[in-house]
Formats: C-alpha cells, sequence, structure tokens
C-alpha cells in the first residue's frame, strides 16, 4: 500500500528495542542522527527485558552475557555502551556452564581455558589430542574476529580499509564463513559421546546441533568465555538496554512505547514510514526493523511485497522452538556452597533437540544477590517449546497444561537440586504464548535455523533488503543468534545506515 509524501521528521526509526535495534540506534545517534525507537511493550530489551514480581527482579531471557570484556574488538556491549557514554558495573562468572548429560558426563565450562581443557580430557582421555586441535582451531577463529573492528560487511569503504590493515585475519575469516563446527570437530574427534557433546556445547545458544552452527560464530563463542569470560550486569540483564536507552537519550533521539507498528509504508516501493496500532504515521529517511524477519515481511509489509530474496531465505530458513520458561524464587538453603550459576540438564542424547528436551538453568542470585529477597534465590529454568502444544486451548485447559509442564520440570530439576519442590517461595510459568504476547515474535519463535545443513554463514542475509530504505537487524540477520550476535548485526547496521546517510 502506498502513503502519502511526507516530510521526514527523523534519519531513522527503529522498530522494536531489542538489543539489536538499541545499538543500531545508539550507534546511529552517537553519529549525530536523529532516531526513533518504536516499543510495542512497557519497557525496553526484548528478550533481554526483565520484571519484577514479590521482591525478584527476573531476567526474561538468560543471564550468560558475552560481550562485557574489557579487551579486544568482540566486546561488544562494552564498547556500545561506551560509545554512547554509558557504563555498567559487571560480576564475572568463573564457570561458564555446568553440563549434567547422559552416561554420567557431568563437567564444568571453567573460565581458565586449560582448566576446562583438562577437565574434558579427564572424561575422554582418549581423544586428549582432538579436544586440543579442536578448541584451538576456534581460537584461530576467534584471534581473527578480535583483531579488527567489528562493523558492516556491506559497506565496501570498511571491507577495503580493513583488509589492508588485517589481511591475514580477513583470508582467515574467509576461509571458515562457509563451514560448520561439526565438519571440523569430526576432523579431530571420533568418540560418539565427545561428539555430541559438542552438539550440546552448540545447541545451548544456537538451538541446532553442531553440524548445523556456522563455525565462525562457535569461534566467537568456545573461545571468548575464557577470553573476555561471561559478565553478569549488575542489577540484571534488563539494565543492558536501560544504559543503551539513557545513551540514546542523552545524544537527542528517543524511544517511545507502547508504540505498536501495525505497517511499514512504501512510496513508489520505497520505506519512507510507519503506521502505529492507533493509526499515526511516522516519517524517517531509514526505516530499521528489529522484528523477526517473519514478522516485518509477513505482517508488516503486504505479501505482495515480499521480495523474492525472502522467499528464498525462508525456503533454507525455518522459525526455531520458543520456550517454556519457569521463574522460581526459592528458599537459599537449597543451593549448597560452590552451586555454578548455569546449568544444562539432559538425560538422553536423543531427546536434545525434542519439545521440552534440553534445560537450561540461570541462578542470578549466586552472582548478584541484590535480585531477590533476604535468604532467597531465583532459579530460572528454560526449555524448547513450540507454540502448536499451548495454541487454542481454553483459559483451563491452558492453566493445567502450566501447571503439569511446571509439575514435570520441577521434578527433573529434583535430580541436581534435591529438595527443590518444598523450597519453592514464588513460582510463575511462561510459555511460547507468552512470548509471543509480549516480546512480538512470530509463534514466540527463538529466531531462525536452518532447514537443513547450510555452508556455515553464507545463508545468513545482511541488513539491507530488496526494498530500498529498509533495513533489517537482531537474530534473523548477520551472524544470528546470542546477546553479542545481536549486538554484532546492530554494530553493522548502525553502520551501513550511517554511510547512507552520509555520516561516516
Amino acid at each position: 500500500m502506498t502513503a502519502a509524501i511526507a516530510a521526514p521528521a527523523y534519519d531513522a526509526i527503529v522498530i522494536g528495542s531489542g538489543i539489536g535495534g538499541l545499538v543500531t540506534a545508539t550507534q546511529l545517534a552517537a553519529k549525530g542522527a536523529k532516531v526513533l525507537v518504536l516499543e510495542r511493550y512497557l519497557i525496553p530489551g526484548g528478550s533481554a527485558g526483565w520484571f519484577e514480581r514479590q521482591g525478584y527482579r527476573f531476567d526474561v531471557g538468560a543471564s550468560m552475557i558475552f560481550g562485557f570484556g574489557d579487551r579486544g574488538t568482540t566486546n561488544l556491549l562494552t564498547r556500545a555502551l561506551a560509545d554512547v557514554g554509558q557504563a555498567l558495573e559487571t560480576i564475572p562468572d568463573p564457570v561458564q556452564i555446568h553440563y549434567h548429560l547422559p552416561n554420567q558426563l557431568d563437567l564444568k565450562v571453567h573460565r581458565d581455558y586449560e582448566a576446562f581443557l583438562q577437565e574434558l580430557i579427564a572424561q575422554f582421555p582418549q581423544e586428549a589430542e582432538g579436544i586440543r586441535r579442536f578448541y584451538d582451531e576456534c581460537w584461530q577463529v576467534f584471534n581473527c574476529l578480535n583483531a579488527m573492528p567489528l562493523l558492516s560487511l556491506e559497506e565496501p569503504k570498511y571491507l577495503f580499509n580493513v583488509f589492508l590493515q588485517h589481511p591475514l585475519a580477513c583470508l582467515g575469516l574467509v576461509k571458515y564463513l562457509p563451514q560448520n563446527v561439526g565438519d571440523i570437530a569430526r576432523r579431530y574427534i571420533r568418540n560418539p559421546d565427545l561428539l555430541k557433546f559438542i552438539d550440546m556445547e552448540c545447541y545451548c545458544w544456537s538451538v541446532v546441533p553442531a553440524t548445523m552452527t556456522p563455525m565462525i560464530n562457535a569461534g566467537m563463542v568456545f573461545s571468548d568465555r575464557h577470553y573476555g569470560g561471561i559478565n553478569y550486569p549488575k542489577g540484571g540483564v534488563g539494565r543492558i538496554a536501560e544504559k543503551l536507552v539513557a545513551g540514546l537519550e542523552a545524544k537527542g533521539s528517543s524511544i517511545r512505547y507502547k508504540a505498536r507498528v501495525t505497517r511499514i509504508l512504501t512510496e513508489k516501493g520505497r520505506a519512507i514510514g510507519v503506521e502505529l496500532a492507533d493509526g499515526e504515521k511516522l516519517y524517517a529517511k531509514r526505516i530499521i526493523s528489529n522484528a523477526t524477519r517473519w514478522n516485518t515481511f509477513g505482517e508488516l509489509l503486504p505479501p505482495q511485497q515480499e521480495p523474492a530474496q525472502e522467499q528464498r531465505w525462508q525456503q533454507r530458513y525455518r522459525q526455531s522452538p520458543s520456550f517454556l520458561s519457569l521463574h522460581l524464587g526459592v528458599k537459599a538453603d537449597l543451593l549448597p556452597a560452590g552451586t555454578e550459576c548455569h546449568h544444562i540438564l539432559l538425560e538422553n542424547w536423543d531427546e536434545l533437540e525434542v519439545e521440552q528436551g534440553t534445560i537450561f538453568v540461570s541462578i542470578p542470585t549466586l552472582l548478584d544477590p541484590s535480585l531477590a529477597p533476604p535468604d532467597r534465590h531465583i532459579i530460572h529454568t528454560f526449555t524448547p517449546s513450540w507454540l502448536g502444544e499451548w495454541d487454542n486451548l481454553s483459559p483451563s485447559e491452558y492453566r493445567d497444561r502450566k501447571a503439569a509442564a511446571a509439575a514435570k520440570l520441577i521434578q527433573r530439576l529434583e535430580a541436581i537440586f534435591p529438595g527443590l519442590s518444598s523450597a519453592i517461595d514464588y513460582q510463575e510459568v511462561g510459555t511460547p504464548r507468552t512470548h509471543r504476547r509480549f516480546l512480538g515474535r512470530q509463534n514466540g519463535t527463538y529466531g531462525p535455523i536452518p532447514r537443513r545443513k547450510l555452508a556455515g554463514l553464507l545463508g545468513m542475509p545482511f541488513n539491507r533488503t530488496a526494498i530500498p530504505g529498509l533495513y533489517c537487524v537482531g537474530d534473523s540477520t548477520f551472524p544470528g543468534q546470542g546477546l553479542n550476535a545481536v549486538a554484532f548485526s546492530g554494530y553493522a547496521c548502525g553502520h551501513r545506515v550511517a554511510a547512507d546517510l552520509g555520516l561516516v
């Protein structure tokens, strides 16, 4: 549908205030652009938001945060805040994950790289050389990324300058662009349980096993946890979005809440503005969607305007599951000294990817006790779940199914937290319907995953779209899911839009 031409009031409008959208907005504002962020909910952050109940401050998503290091170039959250004059105190986590896996595979991914390797080698002594060679190759990828500023790969001037300054790092990344983790792991490793462990190492953030996880993404995750480390923001994950908003406003730009975009306006095929649910129309030189690509091209634009390249992308990628989330407040004496903040529980390898199979656990109060009342802890548990399990239920059916799913999760968690059921002080359940309602994500999806094995990251789209003036940012753009990955997407999008606006 075509809108009447109007003078743009903004340089850029960003639809959605997830971390990718906020990083884009703040990068543009830092370069002098006038930016408006439109958020459908009451607070910023999207999946990195929060909510408060009875003295508990719960993170909506996971609390395993990359990107808060103090050196190199991959510390994107530290840099994004600093670019708009903000900073956050963070708390280092000495262990990324404590795994509780089939065949009594129990181990911790220590922040110290050698300590992690030694613990893994102790479980698989016959694979000692292969373990070291595989994870050392992940470091090769990371070192290439960490040698250069991470901006838009769509901007020729940036690419040319980076290649001149870091030719070996660039060539190293080109080598790994078409490769997946599973192929490289199998060059060095034969033990099937160890290969399944590497599947889990990928699945815990990519929601696909190693054969479908790009090596560049794994190189970042598997190495940065030992380099920059996992660092929890004091006050909760929601503080990241709050600080980015403060920086955005300090730079003269703005955010509006309860502003649900229902349509992207176009004129002669070019994106020129947006229409809100109340009928208000706003115009900008550039429109940036932090919604998923399914929302962007399936809802905000009419089907007849879907570009052919988006149709091809949807043939290569599908929606990942959403999550069933269980937010618990528990008595502090439930957890013995030495309990780790993050856990993953799986009893049967065949259930890695099934409905409510793998269980993820975050206990952020072990790092920041201020998030809960005295003598209490937060246990946030989540497990993959599809909307089809929860849709088209009556209110009573929905309530009963949530209660049954929560009881089953609690029963399984008793294996690592004995006495959990009797220590619960507060309980709240979220489903894919919750994610769809509050985060505005189609089917509550976590993001895109390949329909079949693809060539590394080569299938992921960048920020520009086939519609002039329209850009996408977030987990359905390069390089994919995860807080630091969407921050990377935000940096890239901000740089690309700034170049198109003549600001760099």
